[in-house]
């Protein structure tokens, strides 16, 4: 029987290899981790095949540069993600190296019909050899981790700490938690936690940030939803805008739906309407509410067009733009933007920003607060996009302005608080 067609152990690390590779050239044909298909992966191969996709992808352009002087030409993609991967794994795990050749040679096997294990044999041996002097020749974008335009544009906006954003930016990220205070309180979270084994260290009112990440299934009351998952950054959103008791309230672009559920937790009698642009998404906020036994109405809806007559006689009180983005500030939780992103997307985004606040702004009653959040680290989605909308509404004032940095507690975010006056 040919090698390629006897099935690999299901616990094998060649499997991981096999099937991250399937993942990883997904993503560098141009599909997003959040399409899901990672899930696709079998159970026993998932941990480490999702571990070494995303450390492959946090470590942007650094695998190409160590192999560019090992090849003579660039090989078939399913080839070119197993060498990536495996030049990872060496690197996180080096004290099995020999290991890591061998099962990742295994894996060559099912890639690409199966004809280049002595490529893949070769290359990851001569890198072995040869790993001192690659990494000393690695252009400075490869040692950062970073495509060029997006070190070139930080250093411009963050000249004093750019090194810093960008070494927090290649990290794993933090998982924290927020407490469901309706349904439980933050110190017998933590007491429970405790009793599970689980480190955690209290962050304001409801958040709780964990000492290493762990699967929700182990997380005490998560399934009876006493708990979300959701960066200590994010948690700003609810605890800035913070609507007073009955207030109307629009989180305008609402999926998946943390926010939302934030300021319903937090909030006295919210009258709170969430929508998104997507059905399918939509299903997802009625999902974490049912989860978390909070109620809101749920629309299908456009926050970039112009609002129709009959939404412009609905005023809200308070409203969350959660705008989209580039999503700059939270790479490190979804590595697969540094590959995707091109910089003529910040336009495009800056664009899209300013459809959505310009929409959204006849829908605020005087009086009334939006707050403008986003995930970016750059100046052309946040604090540029506030001062040309001050600018072009004169009933508008900037109430409260904050810009979060990646660190080892949270996530880069951006949020500005607009009053609307007569």
């Amino acid at each position: 029987m040919p090698e390629a067609s006897l099935p690999l152990p299901p616990d094998s690390l060649a499997l991981a290899f096999r099937h991250a590779a399937d993942s990883l050239v997904r993503v560098m044909a141009g599909q997003s981790l959040a399409d899901g298909f990672l899930q696709n992966i079998p159970p026993a191969a998932r941990p480490e095949a999702q571990d070494m996709v995303y450390g492959v992808l946090r470590r942007y352009g650094q695998g190409e540069a160590l192999l560019a002087p090992l090849l003579r030409d660039t090989p078939r993609p399913g080839i070119l993600a197993l060498l990536l991967l495996a030049l990872y794994r060496l690197e996180s795990n080096p004290d099995k190296a020999h290991t890591v050749v061998n099962q990742a040679v295994m894996a060559a096997a099912f890639l690409e019909g199966g004809h280049y294990k002595n490529l893949t044999n070769g290359v990851l041996r001569h890198f072995l050899r040869r790993r001192e002097e690659l990494f000393a020749a690695l252009p400075e974008a490869a040692r950062l981790c970073h495509p060029d335009w997006w070190i070139a544009r930080l250093k411009v906006a963050y000249p004093q700490s750019w090194r810093e954003i960008v070494a927090a930016g290649n990290q794993p990220p933090p998982m924290a938690l927020r407490v469901n205070l309706r349904r439980t309180s933050q110190e017998t979270c933590l007491l429970r936690l405790q009793e599970a084994n689980i480190h955690a260290e209290a962050r304001g009112q409801c958040g709780l940030l964990l000492a290493r990440p762990v699967p929700v299934e182990r997380l005490p009351g998560f399934q009876e939803g006493e708990l979300s998952v959701q960066d200590l950054g994010a948690q700003r959103a609810a605890q800035i805008l913070l609507p007073e008791k009955g207030a109307k309230v629009l989180d305008a672009c609402a999926a998946p739906g943390g926010k939302t559920a934030h300021l319903l937790e937090q909030g006295d009698n919210l009258l709170l309407v969430a929508q998104d642009i997507e059905p399918t998404r939509c299903q997802r906020i009625r999902e974490n509410l049912a989860r978390l036994g909070l109620e809101a109405e749920i629309r299908v809806a456009d926050a970039t067009r112009p609002p129709s007559p009959a939404e412009r006689e609905e005023r809200f009180a308070a409203i969350l733009a959660d705008v989209p983005c580039s999503a700059s500030g939270v790479a490190r939780r979804f590595p697969d933007v540094k590959w995707l992103r091109r910089e003529t997307d910040i336009a495009r985004f800056a664009q899209t920003q300013a459809r959505i606040l310009a929409g959204l702004w006849p829908r605020l009653q005087t009086g009334g607060k939006l707050l403008y959040a986003t995930c970016s680290l750059f100046p052309q989605e946040n604090e540029n996009q506030i001062r040309r909308f001050l600018k072009q509404n004169s009933d508008a004032s900037l109430q409260y302005e904050e810009h979060l940095l990646p660190d080892a507690e949270h996530d880069g975010f951006y949020y500005a608080l607009l009053q609307k006056h007569i």
